[in-house]
């Protein structure tokens, strides 16, 4: 067992429930990145044992057999935006009614979780007519997802400095309250962004809260005074999507980089596109983040907002394009969305060994590289039990050129009147 495992765990910063499936479950034939095939037991949330593939028994509890899948860590989406997901296709403007942003942020998370990411951060503006209302929403579909998903809010004021921002800056300590884990904002948009980030980790230390900036980070100086005033923090700060470092001359990102890595900031990139506090679109240039020893993860920001209206919400998809554009290792680029988002987001580690977490991913395919490029079936793990499955099937018509394909074999049936000729089967 490994050492991690005999640490003691912190408490969920979001207040979600702690209490795991104590049944048993035996994944069985499972593939691993290093390329063997083993069993993994998992019981009370945690894995139980890994051992060679047939090696392991069920016991009392059920068995998926994940033969022809690979078996990872699960992802976790740092980057969010439950308030206003899946609202581009609504006329007018957007509706804050509470009931609405719960079914919107509820449906998001779902569609999150099928696609494998067992947590989620949550921005969620607050302020303005609409108060704290979305953040009460987001927060009932954080209760009616436990079990399913954890989901952390994040409490984004409009305003923190003069006049202006001292409603907001009582509305922020609100929010914490209420039961928001993390303080975040944008400072880009207060007229003293220095300032606005001096309220928000004065909030922070005072709660002992995360805290999640948005920033463009096209500005050295204004990265620098965050840095400055960010370094030591605990439990630390997170900024993203800093598309703007990509479009600095290369020696002031660098130097840049080279703060944000002293300060131990982490950013979170978004592959996928922008989010609804930025205007720019592009990304942070990884590369050089990495180079640099940033800390780094990657979300997908918008979910079929105003801001992305084809946003997908799938870490393996910012996966793949951190790989195919982003120019990142396969191994490094699912990480930023695994092991990289848990750890901005202050999750324990997960590996596919004994003592870690439940939290699991199979995608069928044999190695990460074709996951990423074609990643259509998935089975998630979350404390212990299945809580998502996604199966994919392509069907080809008999053609010379289908017979090497590999078959599913499925029950025979009558043919439907005028159908086509059944062929070849390819599970994805």
């Amino acid at each position: 067992m490994s050492a991690d495992s005999k640490q003691p765990q912190p408490p969920p910063e979001d207040g979600a429930a702690t209490t795991a499936d104590s049944t048993s479950l035996l994944l069985s034939h499972a593939r691993l990145t290093d390329g063997r095939t083993v069993d993994v037991r998992l019981v009370g949330g945690r894995i139980e044992a890994v051992g060679t593939a047939g090696s392991l028994s069920a016991g009392t509890g059920s068995r998926v057999d994940l033969a022809g899948y690979l078996l990872l860590p699960a992802a976790a989406e740092p980057h969010a935006h439950a308030d206003t997901a899946l609202s581009a296709d609504t006329p007018g403007p957007v509706s804050y009614v509470p009931e609405e942003v719960q079914r919107r942020a509820t449906e998001a998370a779902l569609l999150q979780l099928g696609h494998g990411a067992t947590a989620l951060r949550a921005h969620v503006r607050i302020g303005g007519v609409q108060g704290l209302g979305p953040l009460e929403a987001v927060l009932q579909a954080r209760r009616s997802l436990r079990g399913l998903a954890d989901l952390t809010a994040v409490a984004v004021p409009r305003l923190l400095t003069g006049v202006a921002g001292a409603d907001g800056l009582a509305m922020l300590r609100d929010a914490v309250k209420m039961g928001a884990g993390v303080v975040g904002g944008c400072p880009d948009l207060d007229p003293d962004p220095a300032g606005y980030v001096e309220a928000v980790l004065e909030v922070a230390a005072e709660h002992g809260c995360p805290v999640d900036l948005h920033t463009d980070g096209d500005d050295p100086a204004r990265l620098a005074r965050l840095a400055a005033m960010a370094g030591g923090l605990r439990p630390g700060v997170t900024i993203g999507p800093c598309a703007g470092l990509g479009r600095l001359p290369g020696d002031a990102a660098r130097r840049a980089a080279d703060q944000l890595a002293a300060a131990g900031v982490t950013v979170v990139c978004l592959p996928q596109g922008g989010c609804g506090a930025t205007e720019l679109r592009g990304a942070a240039p990884v590369r050089l983040l990495r180079a640099a020893g940033v800390r780094l993860a990657a979300g997908s920001g918008a979910l079929r907002d105003l801001s992305n209206p084809v946003g997908r919400g799938d870490p393996l998809e910012a996966a793949y394009l951190l790989a195919s554009l982003g120019g990142l290792p396969p191994q490094e680029a699912y990480a930023a969305v695994s092991a990289g988002a848990r750890a901005a987001m202050g999750l324990p580690e997960v590996r596919v060994e004994a003592g870690f977490p439940a939290e699991l991913l199979a995608v069928r395919g044999e190695r990460l590289a074709g996951v990423l490029s074609l990643a259509y079936s998935r089975v998630v793990v979350h404390r212990g039990r299945v809580v998502a499955r996604t199966s994919a099937v392509r069907e080809y018509c008999d053609s010379a050129a289908a017979l090497d394909l590999p078959r599913q074999v499925r029950p025979e049936r009558p043919p439907e009147p005028g159908s086509p000729p059944a062929g070849p089967v390819v599970r994805s």
